[in-house]
Formats: structure tokens, sequence, C-alpha cells
């Protein structure tokens, strides 16, 4: 082990990130403007760790300012969130704005900028509303689509002129995954050409709301726009040839069907044959292929947690399955890796320069940043000290580590902007809720969510007031 010494350039984001619905509760929120996440929260609140959900979440909404000072605090330079489409709307078809909520964001925004905090929005962070999933099936309707566009417009005309950096998704692969693949949330229906149908809708959306932004000309004067990805960086479980081809196609199928169309401008060729020999049935035109092809993303925010290892199948796909790419892989635990026991996730922060490399080889080297990266711990509250203040010095070694390797890349030719914390606060998650606890600040949920910063949040301030990172790392690593 050696200590090293990283300098921070200065123009290098070191924020952190949460959305709408993680953080804001339902104050103030009017009968039907439930969001999806909502939707499934009344419907199955029993799989949601100790009941706790999106109804009081960290109560942001009335508490921003409180926040946002503690995010001055904290060190800051960003704070990424979402605008909650489900709330934004009296009427998402007619597109009537709700301007209560309306002028809650516009004093969200204004302080932040009051406190230098630089605020960067994302459309769409799993807020589908809930009426237009059980009326329409959500993103499998082009109807929606319209409708998310015209509610994208709206949003633009409001805040374009003191927000410069958007996004229109966070993570579109997500939530139909877990419905239409996977089948382990409401409403709960394995239908490969539902989810299909769902990644082409967002990807269309993604490039109509790009369309709109330049159009009206919200590009001028700095403005930006791009989605937020979560593709995994995926190692095969070995170098042979099967290994190799389960890793690929684990890629084509999760990663690259978001990735290319938004910076390439096109799906991959393989990718639709593989889903038109399966006969997974999806609807898309010529028209809507150009449109994707035409509306690029100016950059890309990515995600990045964890490894995702990959081997060839060894068991046999039953007839009667409906078709899923798992036939084309299954998951891999590398023997010995190094874990959260908490969350159940590998730890390899070399995962971040992996990605940066595949970013400058295969995309052109695209401007890009780590959108979210932190690490969930269970029972906090067994870290405090005398003074009741967490000691998250894993936290704080896990951070440095990922941002190390950030940096490396940077230093090495990457376009990457800046490091993004999941998350500022703790705050509620789908189905973990609480449980696993992300932030540099505690919500204590015992006494009323009061806010109290943990250890982290003072190392975070240092790092940005000194620009400089210190670590202690093996040579190997280095």
């Amino acid at each position: 082990m050696s200590k090293v010494t990283v300098t921070i350039p200065e123009d290098f984001i070191l924020g952190a990130a949460a959305s709408a619905w993680q953080t804001e509760g339902w104050s103030g929120k009017r009968a039907g403007q439930d969001s999806y996440l909502d939707l499934w929260y009344k419907q199955d609140r029993q799989v949601w760790h100790n009941g706790y959900g999106p109804a009081r979440a960290t109560e942001f909404y009335h508490r921003y300012r409180e926040d946002i000072a503690l995010m001055k605090q904290c060190g800051l330079t960003h704070y990424r969130t979402s605008i909650n489409w489900s709330r934004f709307m009296l009427d998402y078809e007619r597109g009537i704005v709700d301007e209560t909520y309306a002028a809650y964001v516009d004093s969200v925004i204004d302080e932040l900028l009051r406190q230098g905090v630089t605020p960067m929005l994302c459309l769409e962070h799993y807020e589908l509303p809930a009426i237009l999933m059980e009326k329409y099936q959500g993103w499998a309707s082009k109807q929606v689509l319209e409708w998310f566009v015209t509610y994208a417009q709206a949003v633009f005309a409001r805040y374009a002129h003191k927000v410069k950096r958007w996004f229109v998704f966070n993570e579109p692969i997500v939530v139909q995954t877990r419905v239409y693949l996977d089948a382990e949330r409401y409403p709960y229906e394995q239908n490969t050409g539902t989810w299909m149908q769902w990644n082409h809708h967002k990807n269309l959306a993604t490039a109509k709301v790009i369309a709109c932004f330049r159009a009206n000309g919200h590009d001028r004067d700095g403005g930006r726009i791009g989605t937020i990805l979560n593709p995994e960086v995926t190692y095969p479980r070995s170098h042979a040839a099967h290994d190799v081809e389960a890793a690929r196609l684990y890629d084509l199928f999760f990663n690259r069907v978001f990735l290319d169309p938004a910076v390439k401008g096109e799906y991959p060729a393989e990718l639709l044959t593989l889903l038109e020999k399966h006969q997974v049935k999806w609807a898309y035109t010529d028209d809507e292929l150009a449109i994707i092809r035409d509306n690029r993303v100016d950059e890309l925010g990515i995600n990045l947690y964890f490894p995702h290892r990959v081997k060839a199948p060894e068991r046999t796909w039953h007839p009667d399955t409906p078709f899923h790419p798992a036939y084309y892989y299954e998951h891999f635990a590398l023997p010995g890796r190094r874990m959260n026991p908490s969350r159940g996730w590998e730890i390899q922060p070399k995962i971040i320069y992996d990605m940066a490399q595949r970013m400058t080889q295969e995309y052109g080297n695209i401007p890009w940043f780590v959108a979210e990266n932190g690490m969930g711990v269970e029972n906090e509250a067994r870290f405090k000290n005398s003074d009741g203040v967490i000691q998250d010095d894993y936290r704080i070694d896990f951070i440095a580590e990922h941002l190390y390797w950030t940096l490396k890349a940077r230093e090495e030719g990457a376009n990457c902007q800046g490091y993004m914390l999941w998350a500022f606060t703790d705050n509620v998650s789908p189905m973990n809720a609480f449980k696993n606890r992300y932030g540099l600040i505690e919500i204590d949920l015992e006494q009323e969510r009061a806010r109290r910063p943990k250890a982290s949040a003072g190392w975070f301030r240092q790092l940005r007031d000194t620009r400089t990172l210190n670590l202690m790392l093996d040579d190997e690593d280095k």
C-alpha cells in the first residue's frame, strides 16, 4: 500500500443526485397525480422494507431550503434531481400544468442557484403518471410518448432560461425490465415484446425531446441535453469463447439497446435480427428510426455501482417459456469477490475506468460523467460515535477509490466531466426503502426525519475545497 495524491480539475463536477419521487413526499399532491412508483407502493406496500415508501420520503417538498443549505455545507458543486411528471401536470392529455407544483420547482431552482449549487434536471426518473400506466400500458403507447413530449415542452418553456443541463430519462431500461422481463414488480407481466416496445418508445421520446429542445433554441447560451443510462460493465466468467459470447450478448440486449441509439443514432443490427429470430413483436417505422438517427444526445450521464459478470448458459431453456435475453447467458458470481454485504453487490472500483475506455473507443469520446455511484449500508447507527455522528469511513474509502479511477481515466484522455454521488441524503429506494443508506446526510426516521451530516459529508467538503484526492492504494491498482 502507498499513498496516492490526485489533483481534481477545477471544472470537474463533484455533485450528488436524487429523484423527485424518492425525496419529495406526497404533501401537496392532488388526487390523480400518482406516479407509477406511487401506484406500485399502494398496491404492494408489504414488499417495501418496513412499509416505508414515497408517501413521506425525506419531505424535501417542505425542507428543500434546509437541504440545499446542507448541500452547500457538504461542498456539492452540482445537484441532479428530477421534475415529477405525474405532479407537474393537472391533465396529461391536454397538457395543463399544475401551477402550484411548477412554482415549487421554480423555488427549488432559485434556491440552488442562490446557494451556488448548479441544478441538473431530469424529465423522468420512474415518474410515469399512474393513470397513463393503467389506461394505456405506459410507454407501450405512442400516445403516451406524445404526451411526454408535450410535458417536456412545457418544462423547457418555464425553466430552460435558468437550467442549462437537461436529461430526458434516468435509467430508461429499468422499469420495463423489472416488470415485463423479470415480472418482479407490479403489474407482474412477462412480455418481451412489451419490454422492447417500452425501450423503443423511450429511445424515440429521447430523440423527439432533443429535437424540441434544439428547435426552440434552448441549446444556445450553454444549454445541453442528454440522458442518464445505467450500462453495466459486463465481464465474462472466462476468456473462453462461449463465455465471451455470453457477455457480448448480454451487453447487446441491456446496454447497447440504449447506448447506441443515444450516441450513434441507431440500433445494433444484430439486436434487431435476434429479436426477429425469437419472434419478439414490437412496432417501429422507418420515420421513427430517422428521428432517432437525426437527434442524438449532447452528453451522457452514466450510473455505475457494480460489475456484472456472466457465463454461457448451462441449463436447458424450457420450450414453453417466452423468450428472455437470459436464453443466452447466466449470471456468474466471482469467487472471493469484494462485497458490500448490505446490498449484495460486488465492489470493483475499476469499472469506471473500464467504462471510460469504452466511451473513448466505441462512442467517439462523447462528453459524459458519472451520474450515480455510491454505497448503501444497512443499520448505520452502529457506526455512531459519542457525538451521534456516523463514522462512515467505508463510504469515504468507496468514493475515494471510484473517484481515483474516474480521474485516472480523465487524465488519460477520457472526456469525463465529473463524478456524482448517490445520494446526498439517505432516501427511499424501490422495495429497499430506507434499509440501505447511501447519503452524506443521515435521515433519522425516529426523530421526524432530522438531518445529520455523517463523517463523509465533511470529507466531501474538504475534497471540493482542496480539489485534491488522497488515498491509500495497493501498488498493483495504481
